[in-house]
């Protein structure tokens, strides 16, 4: 790798929609970048995307950093970012639709939309030379795949790799998951299910009659503007993707993870975690929830369907990465401030990804706050110290 030169800080205002100036304290704002700074200069991270803004638009986008370290490729607002799980929510989007057009109902069996459910059994005793199967109390609904509470197993052993490989299709990998015994009783308890939230794609097309990233980009990429919001980018877009970087030796490099394979030739969407996205576009998505499903222009979601998928559903259920969270359809909630999110309001919502990227809204304090970087095993994980910074200072700069 060559000497890195001196940091490059690229601190991009950008409002795509007038903000009051009266939201957010542009001094404070100005933390952001300078805090981020820190982080790449410890060498935790090459550089990053935060976003920052409310329901009436994007106050604030940094681009801090490198894209790619190695190549001194700068970081801008435009840079695509491999945002995984952040695209459990966006699937969840999309079941709403659909509901809200009366192809879905939360509560059905899951079995009345993909007949390959119907039979399901459920583990009664697992030892170690045998498991026990029994009927479960009823079957698993799209509510409770939306909640992670179906009790659905994780992929079996031949498909482990199905997201690194890519080479089966939703309909096929969600087949062979249906085939498997539940792990528990539907909606007893809580067990983050990516097999779950890749059923819900399966229900998407069934349902739809399209294909899974059709109907998204159809309904609801397309309508936003989000342009560079793709499972699939196209060869100008794989230019502008930032480098996934790991630690070796105590210092950034680029990471060999393929947690996520590549794009080209895949048959595998991943409604569980396989969207690109860049900072303008989820700010975009964001902003329409804070607007109760809509922009200016086009509605989305009802207002009903918003408080339905921002509500906590999972009771008094052990739930989230996090302490004091609960889930609601798609989106992890918070129930009480505490930690990472004591910052934010009961009630904040959002989700984070694999790869140390993170959106979280509070609609009580009308404000959106995104981070999008490229980092494998970045300590704290959900709770991490980059997020707990962005968070902060974004708060911070809200005028009382």
């Amino acid at each position: 790798m060559r000497a890195v030169r001196p940091l490059l800080l690229c601190a991009v205002l950008a409002c795509l929609t007038p903000v009051r100036a009266a939201d957010l304290d542009e001094g404070k704002l100005n933390l952001i970048p300078e805090r981020m700074k820190a982080f790449i200069d410890r060498g935790q991270i090459s550089g990053a995307v935060t976003v920052v803004g409310t329901s009436n638009g994007t106050s604030r986008i940094d681009a801090i950093g490198f894209r790619d370290l190695a190549k001194q490729q700068p970081m801008k607002a435009d840079t695509l970012f491999r945002i995984a799980s952040m695209t459990k929510p966006i699937t969840a989007v999309g079941v709403m639709i659909l509901v809200e057009q009366g192809k879905l109902k939360l509560d059905d069996p899951v079995e009345k939309y993909l007949p390959e459910f119907r039979g399901q059994m459920m583990v009664a005793n697992r030892d170690r030379d045998s498991v026990t199967l029994k009927k479960p109390p009823r079957p698993i609904t799209p509510r409770d795949l939306l909640t992670h509470t179906s009790g659905l197993a994780a992929y079996e052993p031949g498909l482990a790799g199905i997201y690194a490989k890519r080479d089966r299709t939703l309909a096929e990998s969600v087949l062979a998951v249906s085939q498997k015994p539940l792990d528990f009783e539907p909606g007893s308890r809580w067990s983050y299910c990516n097999s779950g939230i890749d059923t819900l794609g399966r229900l998407i097309e069934v349902a739809s009659g399209q294909p899974y990233e059709q109907f998204l980009s159809q309904k609801i990429f397309q309508p936003l503007g989000m342009k560079d919001t793709v499972f699939y980018p196209e060869p100008g877009q794989v230019a502008r993707i930032a480098q996934l970087h790991g630690v070796k030796d105590g210092k950034l490099v680029v990471s060999p993870d393929n947690l996520i394979g590549p794009g080209a030739g895949a048959k595998h969407p991943i409604p569980a975690g396989g969207l690109y996205s860049t900072g303008p576009d989820l700010a975009r998505l964001y902003r329409m929830m804070l607007n109760k499903g809509k922009t200016a222009e086009v509605r989305i979601l009802s207002e009903e369907s918003v408080r339905e998928m921002t509500k906590v559903h999972t009771r008094d259920m052990i739930a989230g990465f996090t302490p004091g969270m609960g889930f609601g359809l798609g989106w992890a909630v918070v129930k009480k401030p505490e930690g990472v999110t004591a910052m934010l309001s009961p009630g904040s919502y959002g989700h984070g990804g694999a790869f140390g990227t993170q959106a979280w809204l509070d609609p009580d304090k009308d404000l959106f706050m995104v981070l999008l970087i490229q980092r494998v095993g970045l300590s704290g994980g959900d709770g991490s110290e980059l997020r707990r910074t962005l968070q902060t200072l974004a708060v911070d700069a809200l005028k009382k």
